[in-house]
C-alpha cells in the first residue's frame, strides 16, 4: 500500500467526465523490412512480459470511505492484456490526419478506475505501411519525466527485444479494496507524517521564501521595465469551460538546428519554443479582432525532479511566462519571452526546498471533487480571471532512438492535458534528435482546422525568427531545414528536415 501525494491526487479530485486527467503519446513505427507477423499480437506478448517492471502498470487505485483523505495504490495481480492493449484498423487512405482524429477521440474518454490506469492502442492501416502505437496513463501515476522513465521500460534500444526477468503472479491475499479501519488508519498515519515534515521544513521555507521574494524584486522594474507577470492574464477565447471532445495535431522538428538558432539569436530551445507559440497565437488571434491589448500568459510546468529520481509520481510546479503578444516588434517580443522564462525559472530555483512538500489534505478530497465538477457544469470558468491562457510544456524525452518489439520508433509525439478555463495546450517532448511537438484542445474552442492553422502559423514563425539578428560576431547562414520546412517545402528523405503532419 502507497499514498498518492497531495499532487498526485489532485489529478484524480479535479478530473471530470469532461475533463480526463491522463497523458498520452502517439509513437509512429516503421516495421523491420520483409515482416510478416502479426505486430499486435508481438507486442501484447512483450508488454505481458514486462509489465511487472514497472509499478506503474501494476497498481490501481484503493480509495478511502467518503473520500477523507488521499487514495492509496495497491498491487494488482491480475492484469488483463486483453483489455489494455488493443487493437484498430483506420479506414482507407489511412491519412496521418485520420490518425490524428483517432487520437483525439480515444484521449477524450475516462480510464476505469477499478483497473491500473492506462491503456494501449495499436492502430493498423497507414497509407505509408507505419503503425501508429498510442498510449495513455493517469496523470496521478506519472508526470512527463517518469514517463520517460516508464518508456526505459517498455522499450528496446536495440531492434532485438531484450529478454527481461518473467513475472510472478503474487497472491496478496485481499481484493480490490483494503478493509475500511485499515483504509482510515493508513490516512490518518500519512497526515501525522505529512505534519510532521512541515514543521522540519519551517527553517528551509523561510530561507527560500526569502530568496524567492529578492529574485522577484530584482525582475519587478519599476523603471518601466516590463515586470513579471503577476496579476491575473486577459480573457482569450481559450479561458473557457470545455466539453470531452478533442482535437491534436502534431509537428516534428530537428532539435539541433532548433538549439543552434535559438544559441545565434541569444535564447535557448525553450525560448524559440515559446515564440513560436506566441507568434502563432498571437496572429491567430488578431486574425479573429480577439487579441488582447494586455500580453497572453503561457503556464509552463517545471520540473522539481533530482537528475537521479526514477519514481513514478509527478514532481512539478508551474511558473507563468510573458508571451509578449502585445509587441508586434519580433526582436522585442523575442527578448521579453526569455527574460520572462528565465526570471520564472530563477523564482522556482530557490523555492524549490518547499515546492515539492506534501500538504495535508485530509478531508479535502470531497470538497475538490465537487469544485471541479461545479466549474466545468456552471460555466463560472468562463467568467473567472484566468491564471494563464495556454498550457505549454516542454519535456525532455528519449535522447537515442527507441525500438518497440522490434519496430523502429520514428516519431514520439506527446498528448496532454486542456482544462477549464486552458482549452489549448501545446506540449514538446524531445526525442532521437527531433523535438516532438502535440497540440491538445477542446473541440469546441478549437476545431481541427483551426489547430492545424496553428501549427502552420508556428512553422511560419520559425521562418521569422530565422531573420532576426545574430548575437555572434558572425552570422552563420540560415538553417536550410528550417527554411525548408516554413516554406512548407517536402524534405529530402534524410537531410533531417522539418516536417509536420497536416
Amino acid at each position: 500500500m502507497e499514498h498518492l501525494s497531495s499532487l498526485d491526487a489532485s489529478f484524480l479530485h479535479l478530473e471530470t467526465p469532461e475533463t480526463p486527467m491522463h497523458v498520452g503519446s502517439l509513437m509512429l513505427l516503421e516495421l523491420p523490412e520483409g515482416y510478416a507477423g502479426d505486430f499486435y499480437d508481438e507486442l501484447k506478448d512483450m508488454v505481458g512480459r514486462r509489465v511487472h517492471l514497472s509499478r506503474a502498470l501494476t497498481r490501481k487505485l484503493a480509495t478511502m470511505p467518503f473520500d477523507l483523505a488521499e487514495p492509496v495504490w495497491i498491487d494488482d495481480d491480475d492484469i488483463d492484456l486483453d483489455y489494455h492493449v488493443r487493437s484498430l484498423t483506420l479506414r482507407k487512405p489511412g491519412s496521418m490526419a485520420q490518425v490524428e482524429q483517432l487520437i483525439a477521440r480515444l484521449h477524450s474518454s475516462l480510464l476505469d478506475r477499478s483497473r491500473p490506469l492506462w491503456e494501449m492502442y495499436v492502430v493498423e492501416g497507414l497509407e505509408d505501411g507505419r503503425i501508429a502505437f498510442y498510449t495513455k496513463i493517469h496523470h496521478s501515476g506519472v508526470d512527463g519525466k517518469a514517463g520517460a522513465e516508464l518508456a526505459k521500460v517498455l522499450y528496446d534500444a536495440t531492434p532485438e527485444i531484450r529478454e527481461t526477468p518473467p513475472p510472478r503472479r503474487r497472491r496478496t491475499g485481499h481484493g480490490y479494496q483494503l478493509g475500511v479501519s485499515e483504509l482510515l488508519q493508513a490516512a490518518v498515519a500519512n497526515s501525522a507524517a505529512q505534519y510532521r515534515k512541515l514543521g522540519d521544513l519551517l527553517p528551509t521555507a523561510a530561507k527560500a521564501l526569502s530568496a524567492s521574494a529578492t529574485v522577484m524584486a530584482k525582475n519587478y522594474r519599476p523603471d518601466g521595465g516590463r515586470p513579471l507577470p503577476v496579476g491575473a492574464a486577459p480573457r482569450t477565447i481559450f479561458n473557457c469551460a470545455i466539453t470531452n471532445q478533442r482535437t491534436f495535431a502534431t509537428l516534428s522538428l530537428p532539435m539541433d538546428e532548433v538549439k543552434a538558432l535559438g544559441k545565434r539569436v541569444g535564447g535557448t530551445i525553450n525560448t524559440i519554443v515559446m515564440a513560436m507559440c506566441s507568434s502563432a497565437v498571437r496572429g491567430f488571434l488578431a486574425d479573429r479582432d480577439v487579441l488582447p491589448k494586455e500580453s497572453v500568459i503561457a503556464l509552463v510546468p517545471v520540473s522539481l525532479r533530482a537528475a537521479d529520481d526514477d519514481s513514478m509520481n509527478n514532481q512539478v510546479t508551474m511558473i507563468r511566462v510573458d508571451l509578449a503578444t502585445d509587441i508586434k516588434d519580433l526582436p522585442e517580443r523575442f527578448k521579453a519571452i526569455h527574460a520572462s522564462s528565465e526570471a520564472g525559472k530563477a523564482v522556482v530555483r530557490e523555492l524549490k526546498p518547499v515546492l515539492g512538500v506534501d500538504v495535508p489534505m485530509l478531508g479535502a478530497p470531497w470538497l475538490m471533487s465537487g469544485m471541479a465538477s461545479f466549474i466545468g457544469r456552471s460555466g463560472i470558468a468562463s467568467q473567472l480571471p484566468p491564471s494563464g491562457n495556454v498550457l505549454i510544456s516542454n519535456v525532455p524525452g528519449p535522447p537515442a532512438k527507441l525500438y518497440v518489439a522490434g519496430a523502429e520508433m520514428v516519431h514520439y509525439f506527446p498528448v496532454s492535458i486542456p482544462y477549464h478555463g486552458n482549452a489549448l495546450n501545446i506540449t514538446v517532448q524531445s526525442y532521437a534528435g527531433r523535438l516532438e511537438l502535440g497540440l491538445t484542445a477542446c473541440r469546441r474552442a478549437l476545431s481541427a482546422e483551426e489547430a492545424h492553422e496553428l501549427i502552420e502559423r508556428a512553422l511560419a514563425a520559425l521562418r521569422e525568427i530565422e531573420t532576426l539578428p545574430s548575437v555572434e560576431p558572425v552570422a552563420p547562414a540560415p538553417s536550410a531545414a528550417i527554411v525548408a520546412a516554413a516554406n512548407r517545402r517536402p524534405p529530402a528523405s534524410g537531410d533531417g528536415a522539418v516536417s509536420a503532419s497536416a
